[in-house]
C-alpha cells in the first residue's frame, strides 16, 4: 500500500510540536530529501506548515579519495605490490599506473615502508595500516571528525582527494490552518458532487452539503488573481547578436557548417589539433567526458597512425611531444569543449577531397554553436557558451591576411583600432589575442584569440605544404552582455531573464 507521506508529516509534526532537521525525516521515511520537499511544499501552500531554511556544510570525496578509499592509497598498493624478496624498480613500476606508481613510492618511502637497496625495492616493514584511507572513509561518513586538524582538511581539498558542498534542509513549525488530519481541498464543483444544482447549500463554513449528504472542503477562490502574462515569440538578445553575426560572416563570403554534434571523441576535440593527451584542458576539471557511450570508434585508421606518429616523434620540422600516445584517450567521448573541433573534421574532409581529384578548393568557413567546460559558474562564466570561429584554408597566406579579415570583421559590428598580443595555442603558431576599443564600454577589451594552424595539425590531414589555415574566434555571451548592458551573465540566460525585455530589445546591431 502507498504511503500518505503528507499525513505521515502532520503526525510527526503534531507529536513532536516541530521537525527540527527534514533531512533526518527523508532518511526516517526511506525516501529522498527532494521528494520530501515537495510533499512539504503542498502543506506550505495551505498554510498547515512554516518552515525555516537551515543548511550546513559537509566534506565529499572527490574521484582520487574514492579510489583510494576502494582500492587503497597509492602507497599502500606500491606496499601490497612487493614479494618479500623485493623487486627492481622497473618491474614494480610495470604494475601500476604512473602517477599511482610514482606518488606510491614516494609516500610509501617518506613514511619508511619500504626502502631502494643493492637495486631492489625491498619492504621495511611486515605489515602496515593504511591509515590516510581509513581517514578519508571518516570523512565520508561525515561523522565524528572533530579531533581531525584544519590542515589536514586544507591539504586534502588542495590535493582535489575531497570537496566541501553546502547542504540546504528545512526546520519545519506549525502553521496558521495546521490540522492534525489532512484534508484535501477540491479546486472544482463537478456534477458527481452534486446531481442537481437546486439541491445543495454552500455554507459559511466552505463546505457544501447536498440532499445526498455530500461534503466537500474547497480552496478558496482569489477573485483578484489575474492569470500569468507570458509573452512568446520573441528572440532571445543571444540569438539576436548570433544572427547579426552570422549576417556578416556570410556578407564576407564564409560558408557555415554543421556544428549539430554537440558530443566528439577526444581525437577530433584534441588530438587533431596537435593538443598533447597531457595538456591540463584534457582532465576532468575542464571536460564533461561522456559516461555512456565512453568511446567512440576510429574511422580513418591511417590519419589517426600519422597524429600519433606526429605527437610522439614529430614531423613536417617539429620533434613532437616525446610521450607514448594512447589510442584508448583520444577515443573517449566529451562534450566538445570548442568549435575547433567541428573545424578539424572540415579540414580533413578537404584533404581526403584533394586526394581524390588533386586539386585544392579555397575554402572560408564559419561556426556559431554551443560549447561545454566543467568551469566554476560566476557572474560572467556558465559550464556552456557558444563560440564563434572563423577558418580560411588557402594557398600562400598567413598572417597579413589573417589580420586584415579580423579587422575588417570587427569594423563591421562597430569595434575598430584593434590590437594584437602574442600568445601560446597548441594548434596556431604564432597566435595572438585580439584587443580593441568597444565605445559603449570606452575602453580596450579582450575581443578573442586567432592564429596560423601549425604543420604538425595540418600535415597529418593530407593538405599539401602550400596550403595555409588561418583560424580565429570570440565568445558569444560577451558582445551580447556588453551590448545590452548585463553584469551578470545569469540574467542573460536561465529562469532570470526578463521576458519584458526580450520583446522590447530592438534587432541587435553593434554599429555607431
Amino acid at each position: 500500500m502507498e504511503k500518505n507521506y503528507t499525513q505521515l508529516i502532520l503526525t510527526e509534526l503534531e507529536q513532536n510540536g516541530e521537525i527540527p532537521d527534514t533531512l533526518l525525516l527523508a532518511k526516517k521515511f526511506e525516501i529522498e530529501h527532494q521528494e520530501l520537499v515537495g510533499y512539504l511544499n503542498s502543506l506550505l501552500l495551505e498554510n498547515y506548515i512554516t518552515q525555516e531554511v537551515k543548511e550546513i556544510q559537509r566534506w565529499v570525496l572527490l574521484q582520487e579519495g574514492l579510489d583510494n578509499v576502494t582500492n587503497g592509497t597509492p602507497e599502500f598498493r606500491v606496499f601490497q605490490g612487493i614479494p618479500a624478496e623485493g623487486i627492481s624498480k622497473n618491474d614494480l613500476e610495470a604494475k601500476f599506473d604512473p602517477n599511482v606508481f610514482k606518488f606510491g613510492l614516494q609516500n610509501g618511502m617518506k613514511k619508511k615502508w619500504f626502502k631502494i637497496k643493492d637495486g631492489l625495492i625491498q619492504k621495511e616493514v611486515a605489515e602496515v595500516v593504511d591509515e590516510d584511507a581509513v581517514l578519508l572513509k571518516r570523512i565520508e561518513s561525515n561523522s565524528n571528525l572533530e579531533d581531525i586538524k584544519k590542515d589536514v582538511f586544507d591539504n586534502l581539498k588542495k590535493r582535489k582527494i575531497i570537496s566541501q558542498e553546502v547542504i540546504k534542509y528545512f526546520k519545519i513549525n506549525k502553521g496558521a490552518e495546521f490540522k492534525p488530519i489532512y484534508v484535501e481541498l477540491e479546486s472544482d464543483l463537478t456534477y458527481d458532487m452534486v446531481k442537481n444544482y437546486d439541491d445543495f447549500v454552500k455554507n459559511e463554513d466552505g463546505t457544501i452539503k447536498s440532499n445526498t449528504e455530500l461534503a466537500k472542503q474547497f480552496k478558496k477562490y482569489n477573485w483578484n488573481s489575474v492569470g500569468k502574462d507570458i509573452k512568446t515569440g520573441n528572440l532571445h538578445p543571444l540569438m539576436k547578436v548570433r544572427k547579426q553575426f552570422r549576417e556578416v560572416l556570410i556578407e564576407m563570403g564564409f560558408e557555415e557548417m554543421a556544428t549539430n554534434q554537440y558530443v566528439e571523441s577526444g581525437f577530433w576535440n584534441f588530438d587533431a589539433l596537435f593538443q598533447p593527451q597531457q595538456h591540463p584542458a584534457r582532465d576532468a576539471h575542464d571536460t564533461f567526458f561522456i559516461r555512456e557511450p565512453a568511446h567512440s570508434k576510429n574511422l580513418d585508421p591511417e590519419y589517426w597512425e600519422r597524429v600519433k606518429k606526429t605527437h610522439e616523434v614529430g614531423g613536417y620540422g617539429s620533434i613532437g611531444y616525446r610521450y607514448d600516445w594512447s589510442y584508448d584517450e583520444a577515443k573517449k567521448n566529451i562534450f566538445r569543449t570548442h568549435t575547433t573541433a567541428v573545424s578539424s573534421k572540415m579540414l580533413r574532409q578537404i584533404a581526403i577531397e584533394y586526394a581524390k581529384d588533386g586539386v585544392f578548393k579555397p575554402r572560408k568557413f564559419f561556426s556559431i554553436d554551443r560549447v561545454f567546460r566543467n568551469e566554476s559558474l560566476d557572474a560572467t562564466h556558465l559550464a556552456e557558451f557558444h563560440q564563434i570561429e572563423g577558418v580560411i584554408a588557402d594557398k600562400n597566406v598567413g598572417l597579413g591576411e589573417l589580420l586584415g579579415v579580423i579587422t575588417e570583421f570587427f569594423a563591421k559590428i562597430g569595434i575598430t583600432g584593434l590590437k594584437f598580443k602574442p600568445t601560446y595555442n597548441p594548434y596556431t603558431e604564432p597566435s595572438l589575442e585580439i584587443h580593441g576599443f568597444h565605445p559603449g564600454l570606452n575602453k580596450v577589451i579582450e575581443l578573442g584569440n586567432s592564429g596560423v594552424f601549425r604543420p604538425e595539425m595540418l600535415r597529418p590531414m593530407g593538405l599539401p605544404e602550400d596550403i595555409q589555415v588561418l583560424g580565429w574566434g570570440l565568445g558569444l555571451e560577451r558582445p551580447t552582455m556588453i551590448q545590452y548592458k548585463f553584469k551578470n551573465i545569469r540574467d542573460l540566460l536561465g529562469y532570470g531573464v526578463d521576458m519584458k525585455l526580450l520583446k522590447e530589445n530592438p534587432i541587435c546591431c553593434f554599429k555607431n
